[in-house]
This record gives C-alpha cells, sequence and structure tokens, in this order.
C-alpha cells in the first residue's frame, strides 16, 4: 500500500504492518474523542514515525496514487478532525 504523509512524501509499506499502524489510529482517536491535545500531538509523531520506520521511501520524482493520506506531523486536533472517518485516518 502507498501511504502519503502530507508535505513529506510517500511511502510503500506492506498490509502485515497495519496492524501496528491501526493501533496507533485507535490511539489517536480516543485522544481526539476526549480533547487529549497533547496525547495526540505525541501518538500522531508516532504513527507517522511508524510509517517512516516501517516504510519504504519513494523517490521525490514518483508521483503514485496514495491509498492512505495521513496529516503533516504539525497539523492540529480540528484539521485531523475533519480527515476522519468512522474507522479513523486508517480504515480498517
Amino acid at each position: 500500500m502507498i501511504v502519503r504523509i502530507m508535505g513529506e512524501g510517500q511511502w510503500t509499506l506492506a498490509d502485515s504492518h497495519f496492524v501496528e499502524l491501526n493501533k496507533l489510529d485507535d490511539e489517536l482517536l480516543g485522544e481526539m474523542e476526549s480533547g487529549d491535545e497533547d496525547g495526540f500531538h505525541r501518538t500522531l509523531g508516532a504513527l507517522l514515525a511508524a510509517v517512516r520506520r516501517l516504510g519504504d521511501p519513494l523517490p521525490d520524482d514518483a508521483l503514485e496514487p496514495s491509498e492512505l493520506i495521513l496529516p503533516a506531523p504539525d497539523a492540529s486536533l480540528e484539521q485531523v478532525r475533519e480527515m476522519l472517518s468512522d474507522d479513523g485516518l486508517i480504515p480498517g
């Protein structure tokens, strides 16, 4: 799956890594619902770091359709809230 982090680039991730990403996504959703901004920023950073760590970056000149788009590291709680589906940022 190709994942884009807004403002940074794209990474290719194996489906097997989505168990870890979904755990972080669930945590992020809980922090958003409770209004825990500190926790939200900490977990968003951990989610994006996991994508960078587990994925293989695509070259900067590659432009592939992204199956998943994640917010930039400096995104606000409100900006991310607008991106959410019922499943959070990551479907499933």
